[in-house]
C-alpha cells in the first residue's frame, strides 16, 4: 500500500503500459483516474481495479495537443478525485513509426501534439497545485530509443527526447516546491495483447534484444513497478531522473548471438 491516501490521473491507461500503471496504482492503494479515447476499455480497466477492491474512474480525454483539451482533463480528474491530483503519469502516446523522406508535415505536427503538447499542458495545469500544497509527483513516459537510435522512427524518438528534458526541466522548475518529477524509459516492451502472428522464427521484438543481459523482452509490469517506486515516497530523494526499465538494452554493450 505504498500509494495509500493517494489521488492519480494516468493519461493513456486503457491498454498496455498504462493499463499496467493503472492496476497496480489501484493495487498500492491509489484512487485512480483512468484516461483514454476508448470509453468500452476504460471501463474494463475501471470494472478490473474495483473488482479486486481498488479504487478507480474513467474520464474520457483525447488529448490532440490543444491546451483547452489538457486543462479539461485536468479539471474534470481533479473533480473526480475529490480536489487533488497528487500524481500525473503522462503516458498517452502515438508511434508512427518510419523513415524521415516518408515524413509528412501533418504527421510531424500530430505526433509532437500528442507525445510532447499535450504532457506539456497537462502538467501546466496540474503542477501548479501540487507546488501550492507543497508535495506531488510526475512521472513521464520515455523511450529507450530517445537515447540509442534505430534507421526507423526519428520523430517518435525526438519526441521522447523532448520528454526526458522536460523531466529534467520541470525537476528544476517544480523540485524546489516539493514537486518530484521523474521519468521511466521502456524499453523493448511486449503486450500479450498486441502480439499478432510474425510467421516462422523468432519473434522481431525478441531479436532486438539478443546479447543484452535480459536476452529478452519486457512486459508492461515490469514499467508500472518503476512507475510506482516514482510516485511513492520511497522515491523522496529522486528528482529529474530516467529510470531505465529496458533489459540493459541502452546501458550494456550488445553482442548478438
Amino acid at each position: 500500500m505504498r500509494l495509500e491516501g493517494k489521488t492519480a490521473l494516468i493519461t493513456g491507461s486503457t491498454s498496455n503500459i498504462g493499463r499496467a500503471i493503472a492496476l497496480a496504482f489501484a493495487q498500492e492503494g491509489a484512487h485512480v483516474v483512468v484516461s483514454g479515447r476508448n470509453a468500452q476499455r476504460g471501463g474494463a480497466v475501471v470494472e478490473q481495479i474495483r473488482a479486486a477492491g481498488g479504487r478507480a474512474d474513467f474520464v474520457a480525454a483525447d488529448l490532440d495537443g490543444s491546451a483547452e483539451r489538457s486543462r479539461k482533463l485536468a479539471a474534470e480528474a481533479t473533480e473526480v478525485l475529490g480536489g487533488r491530483i497528487d500524481v500525473l503519469v503522462n503516458n498517452a502516446g502515438i508511434f508512427p513509426g518510419d523513415v524521415t523522406a516518408a515524413t509528412d508535415e501533418a504527421t510531424f505536427d500530430e505526433v509532437y501534439a500528442v507525445n510532447v503538447k499535450a504532457p506539456f499542458f497537462l502538467t501546466a495545469a496540474i503542477a501548479p497545485a501540487m507546488a501550492a500544497r507543497g508535495d506531488g509527483a510526475i512521472v513521464n513516459l520515455g523511450s529507450w530509443v530517445a537515447r540509442l537510435s534505430v534507421g526507423v522512427g526519428a520523430l517518435y524518438a525526438s519526441t521522447k527526447g523532448a520528454v526526458e528534458t522536460l523531466t529534467r526541466a520541470w525537476a528544476a522548475e517544480y523540485g524546489p516546491s516539493g514537486v518530484r518529477v521523474n521519468a521511466v524509459s521502456p524499453g523493448v516492451i511486449r503486450a500479450p495483447e498486441y502480439d499478432t502472428p510474425a510467421g516462422p522464427g523468432v519473434h522481431p521484438a525478441e531479436v532486438m534484444m539478443r546479447g543484452t543481459p535480459a536476452d529478452g523482452s519486457g512486459t508492461p509490469d515490469a514499467v508500472a513497478h518503476a512507475a510506482v517506486y516514482l510516485a511513492s515516497d520511497e522515491a523522496a530523494f529522486v528528482h529529474g531522473t530516467v529510470v531505465d526499465v529496458d533489459g540493459g538494452r541502452v546501458s550494456v554493450a550488445v553482442i548478438a548471438g
